[in-house]
């Protein structure tokens, strides 16, 4: 069974279901980091410190799980592994999580726990991904796991080693509404869409710079995944990205610019694309000059085809007149 969640700031939200398939109540947890990005080698050991918030007026006591997770869709969603017998085909982190044991955390308190990560010796180099979610339990019915919304911290370790970093710019696309070209009407939400493919086996995290030229002009750079920790594309997986692109004028020729870095060698990828801005109004004008051009060069056709005949007709009629007054 998989369940995919979503992150917001400090606070990641998984939504169970019951039985019937109606969700549950808003959650009260709180949960601190969102995410680890740590590097641990072939048979040593991390300590994760993990703080649990508990929001509401009672004590709560926790259940904490071990998950894998894979890429849920192209946007970055993670997609959960929740059967406890089973593990991620690949790229597993929680064969390497040691177990947690039930606690509680106080009204409107916080408690910390160790999140401990032992890498085997004989791990081979890459990334593994996995979650430690926590859950509210009913010590009221021994125990139970209430099917109430949970709160995931995740982890990307990487163990070092000959790892492969493949990252393939697969898509470049001007779009706007979600529909790509090279001609818009209206620079009003216009966006580049990256996608990228990682054919490697550790995740990456591509980051660079994107740039808009009008003519000889700067009109837009923006800055691509700097943020802290960066957004991952994982193993065997895709990723896309839209990034909007700003301050452009009713009419021109753009030129998007954009070089993408990625892994530890900093490999960069650089790609350029086209497109042009142009008003309805001016369209309608320059296909109403188009017309009246048509209009204009058919007329001038159509009289000196007109003048060309009577020309003729005049030059006929002096030669029959002149030879009728010889005779």
């Amino acid at each position: 069974m998989l369940l995919a969640f979503v992150m917001a700031t400090g606070i990641v939200l998984a939504l169970h279901t019951s039985a019937a398939g109606a969700v549950s109540a808003p959650n009260t947890l709180k949960i601190s980091p969102v995410r680890s990005d740590i590097t641990v080698k072939q048979g040593d050991s991390r300590t994760l410190k993990v703080t649990v918030t508990n929001q509401s007026s009672e004590e709560v006591l926790i259940h904490p799980v071990q998950n894998d997770f894979i890429a849920g869709d192209e946007r970055g969603t993670p997609a959960l592994i929740l059967d406890e017998n089973k593990y991620a085909p690949t790229h597993s982190l929680k064969r390497f999580m040691k177990p947690l044991a039930d606690f509680t955390v106080p009204a409107n308190g916080s408690k910390t726990v160790d999140v401990v990560v032992q890498v085997p010796a004989d791990a081979q180099a890459g990334g593994y991904f996995g979650a430690i979610r926590f859950m509210p339990s009913d010590p009221e019915s021994g125990g139970q796991v209430n099917l109430s919304t949970s709160v995931a911290s995740l982890i990307l370790l990487t163990a070092p080693g000959p790892t492969v970093e493949k990252l393939e710019l697969t898509n470049f696309e001007i779009q706007q509404n979600g529909k790509s070209g090279t001609f818009f009407t209206s620079p009003k939400d216009i966006q580049v869409s990256a996608r990228f493919r990682n054919d490697g086996n550790v995740q990456l995290g591509p980051f660079g710079k994107i740039s808009v030229t009008n003519g000889d002009k700067v009109v837009y750079t923006v800055d691509f995944n700097n943020n802290d920790p960066r957004e991952m594309t994982l193993p065997d997986s895709a990723r896309r990205w839209d990034i909007p692109l700003k301050k452009l004028e009713d009419f021109g020729h753009y030129k998007v610019n954009a070089t993408f870095s990625y892994g530890t060698e900093n490999k960069t990828i650089e790609i350029e694309q086209s497109f042009w801005v142009v008003p309805t109004g001016i369209i309608i004008a320059i296909i109403g000059s188009i017309v009246g051009l048509i209009v204009l060069i058919s007329a001038i056709w159509f009289f000196l085809r007109g003048y060309k005949r009577r020309i003729l007709q005049n030059n006929s009629h002096r030669r029959r007149s002149s030879y009728s007054s010889r005779r």
